[in-house]
């Protein structure tokens, strides 16, 4: 047998052990998850820096204008996601993140495949309509619900401050509710009694805004 038979056979052996070891063991499978994530990670870095794909232009532009161009993006993402389609999941566990811009929910949990309900408003404060949602949420599956705040919050810094009090008063009542509400929330009886059961866990936890690693609070 020649050398570069044997090369190629040892090669095509090679190449199927490695990829038994990626989709039937857990470290691979694990490798895979991290591997996924780092591409993902990637993905993003490379888009950072594509100045003319920003809002913000050298010139001004209109709202209209604005409109236009976020069209043109989604045709080119949704393109993408009709070729490559993911598979739809049931999620297990549910978040309430604050609407800044800085946190992403998909790093945040090194997971892009959507395998959350996400919850999104200013300050991560519940209203009634969010609590219903969440309790909705848990009623079709979910096991996990995480309530989250974040550093260098904007609507804290508004609720703190007397001038910024008096231009967003509604804003700054609800920050100032936000801890009526959880409770408000976690003693509405569908979700004490699945507590109680061991068949929900509700977590506080609080995102650092520029690693966005979630810390305990």
């Amino acid at each position: 047998m020649s050398r570069r038979i044997k090369i190629t056979l040892f090669a095509i052996a090679l190449i199927g052990l490695i990829a038994i070891w990626v989709m039937y063991t857990g470290s691979g499978r694990r490798t895979q998850f991290i591997v996924g994530g780092a591409m993902v990670n990637l993905g993003y870095r490379l888009q950072d820096r594509l100045e003319s794909y920003d809002f913000v232009h050298e010139h001004e532009i209109s709202p209209e204008d604005v409109w236009k161009e976020m069209q043109q993006q989604n045709a080119l993402a949704a393109a993408v996601r009709e070729t490559f389609p993911r598979t739809p999941r049931h999620p297990l566990v549910a978040m309430v993140v604050c609407m800044d811009a800085r946190i992403d929910t998909n790093e945040l949990t090194g997971d892009t495949r959507h395998y959350y309900y996400i919850i999104r408003t200013a300050g991560s404060v519940l209203s009634l309509m969010e609590e219903e949602m969440l309790e909705l949420a848990v009623e079709n599956g979910v096991e996990l619900v995480l309530l989250s705040t974040h550093s260098d919050c904007a609507a804290e810094k508004a609720a703190a401050s007397p001038d910024m009090r008096k231009r967003f008063p509604a804003l700054a009542q609800a920050v100032d509710e936000r801890t009526r509400r959880i409770n408000e929330f976690m003693a509405r009886p569908a979700i004490a009694s699945k507590i109680d059961a061991g068949k929900l866990a509700v977590k506080l936890i609080n995102i650092d805004t520029m690693t966005e690693k979630i810390l305990p609070r």
